[in-house]
């Protein structure tokens, strides 16, 4: 459990973080450079009937900042940002200017460029002033009755990875909620892809019920037919004879081979789910688990039935994973509903080092999760814990 905390400040992200909020003062004091120079000339040369250009540009200019905020991202979010914006109606600098300015992804790289800008640039130049210039001040400060101030600095100090990390995360997924892609917005091929998805999903679910139905109306029942069959033979075999042992360990056989079918039955298609929802069904699921998982699961009403399904079975593959690999002792399932979406972080107590990329049991969570439009992100520094972050849109009926 120690090596926890030392396992993330030897990773990347600390400096990643770091170098997220170094850049963000910089483009935010360019932007406010930018915008003070365009207001003013475009103020100054409205009187002309021509201050209308710098104004334009002013508008402009804010999807540079945007293109500068896509790359940056990628220093702490691994889930790449595309660029929304269309191919203009034609060639030229009167084309492009024209199909801009018509995009809605504009005017929200304009807003999103007026709040870093205003506010953005200067909460980032705070964060790093407290994180490490109060501790530059007070440790470097000198005197008999400076100590506790040189003690408040270095508490400061070794903390700030986790206050320079925390801020970088909020402040990228601000700039996320205004720069990502609406759907309308999304390429047709993009469009297609999901619904191919969201359709395969969908193809899934109904091929996993027909052969929970055609197991439990099939191959069981043949089961329990074999093992009435056994039973009216033993009535002709003598007790304590050879045929007799063979019958017993038949038995023995078909009672294995039951409970195993039906346990394959009931994850194909868990009663629990169908009948009480997705908190009863996780439940019931950590309840007959290997290790012990803490369920805290709230939500205020039942999950819409595709949801709450592929929740599941995304839930029960990531728990699968964590009692093949990961090495835990314990883990933990939490879930809220926040604002039409669906959180979820599933964290165990294993060895840690998972690669999202390198095609392990990741891949095919990630793959329902973009089915359902979410995201995923996983955290797994060499030595634990992993994280696994989901968050899915939902929206009750």
């Amino acid at each position: 459990m120690a090596q926890r905390p030392l396992s993330f400040l030897t990773s990347s992200w600390p400096w990643r973080s770091l170098a997220y909020l170094s850049g963000g003062v910089v483009v935010g004091a360019v932007a406010v450079l930018v915008f003070a120079l365009g207001l003013a000339g475009g103020v100054a040369l409205l009187v002309v009937l021509i201050g209308v250009a710098p104004l334009v540009g002013m508008v402009l200019a804010a999807t540079l900042v945007a293109r500068v905020e896509r790359r940056r991202l990628r220093l702490v979010d691994l889930d790449h940002l595309p660029d929304p914006h269309r191919a203009p109606d034609g060639p030229g600098l009167r084309a492009w200017t024209a199909t801009r300015l018509k995009e809605q992804v504009t005017w929200r790289e304009l807003l999103f460029t007026l709040l870093s800008a205003a506010a953005l640039w200067w909460m980032d130049l705070m964060v790093l002033a407290f994180s490490f210039g109060i501790p530059a001040t007070t440790i470097a400060s000198t005197g008999r009755d400076t100590w506790p101030w040189t003690v408040f600095g270095a508490i400061v100090l070794l903390a700030s990875p986790y206050t320079v990390t925390s801020w970088a995360g909020a402040r990228a997924a601000m700039a996320r909620t205004f720069l990502a892609p609406r759907d309308k917005e999304l390429g047709e091929e993009l469009r297609e892809v999901r619904a191919s998805q969201a359709r395969l999903l969908d193809s899934f679910d109904a091929e996993r019920v027909r052969i929970e139905r055609d197991l439990h109306d099939g191959a069981q029942q043949r089961l329990v037919s074999l093992g009435m069959t056994l039973g009216l033979l033993r009535l002709e075999v003598p007790e304590g004879s050879p045929q007799d042992e063979l019958l017993t360990q038949a038995e023995s056989q078909l009672a294995t081979a039951h409970q195993e079918l039906r346990a394959l039955i009931r994850g194909l298609n868990p009663p629990v789910l169908a009948d009480h929802g997705l908190v009863a069904a996780i439940e019931d699921y950590a309840g007959r688990f290997p290790i012990p998982v803490t369920v805290d699961l709230h939500l205020p009403e039942r999950l819409p039935r595709k949801l709450e399904t592929t929740m599941y079975y995304l839930i029960n593959e990531a728990m699968t994973n964590i009692a093949k690999h990961s090495g835990a002792t314990s883990a933990r399932v939490r879930g809220r509903y926040h604002s039409d979406l669906l959180v979820l972080d599933i964290v165990d107590d294993g060895h840690g080092g998972v690669d999202p990329e390198a095609g392990t049991g990741v891949t095919g969570l990630a793959d329902r999760v973009t089915a359902l439009d979410g995201r995923m992100r996983v955290s797994s520094p060499v030595g634990g814990p992993t994280l696994l972050h989901v968050e899915v849109p939902c929206r009750f009926a």
